[in-house]
């Protein structure tokens, strides 16, 4: 099936192998509202986290751009940090890796993100990721998020939510269906891609998401991105 922008997949195959890491940031722009500039603001909220002598940590960190522009922003800062990128797919860390080229400042790693180590780390972030992470492991991997975070450390959280209720989601599906219409998308490209993720992605409500991060240890939390089924959190430790 064509899933848009030159992308193959199968039913209830979504993956990010082989060479989609080539179309991953053109398909992404395309098919997630404001995805740049939802960037651009953890950019600037990077400003309030960032500390000295510690990590920051990017889980599923595809092509590598968020934490390539997270240096690139504080290039001049006095601070002494280093960035980690995590990804399941090897030619996604090969890419990020040609990508970043020779800043020693900046790592990615082939892990399972449940093994990842998340001390001395004061950001950690994860994008669009959480969703397509199994259920039964979620609850496992913020705990030891916030376990392991740096006190007054944050979490930068964004993801696709389900609607509170029938109608809700309703409305959210139809808006989505309407944005990825006007950006030039075929009712088959559309279609593909919502079979090619049966049973890939399975995102929670927005309720649901807090209550992970609640149960996790964290009290600070707030929503500060918000277009139709997107939205992005911080939570503080």
């Amino acid at each position: 099936m064509n899933t848009g922008d030159k992308i193959k997949s199968k039913t209830a195959s979504w993956s990010f192998r082989g060479d989609t890491f080539k179309k991953f940031d053109d398909h992404i722009n395309k098919s997630v509202p404001l995805y740049n500039e939802c960037r651009d603001l953890y950019l600037k909220i990077s400003d309030f986290f960032l500390q000295d002598k510690s990590r920051v940590i990017d889980i599923g960190s595809s092509t590598g751009t968020f934490l390539i522009e997270l240096i690139n922003r504080h290039k001049k800062n006095d601070k002494k940090f280093s960035c980690e990128g995590y990804d399941t797919v090897k030619e996604m860390i090969d890419y990020s890796k040609k990508k970043a080229g020779k800043n020693s400042k900046i790592k990615f790693f082939k892990k399972d993100v449940t093994l990842i180590n998340f001390k001395k780390s004061c950001i950690v972030s994860s994008f669009y990721t959480l969703q397509f992470i199994p259920q039964n492991k979620r609850q496992f991997l913020i705990n030891k998020i916030y376990k392991e975070l740096n006190w007054g450390g944050a979490f930068f959280l964004v993801e696709k939510v389900r609607g509170p209720d029938a109608r809700f989601q309703d409305i959210l599906n139809q808006i989505y269906m309407e944005y990825k219409i006007d950006k030039g998308y075929s009712s088959s490209e559309i279609l593909s891609k919502s079979k090619s993720l049966k049973g890939v992605l399975e995102p929670f409500s927005t309720k649901g998401n807090l209550d992970m991060l609640k149960r996790a240890g964290f009290k600070d939390v707030i929503s500060i991105f918000k277009y139709g089924p997107f939205e992005g959190f911080i939570a503080i430790k």
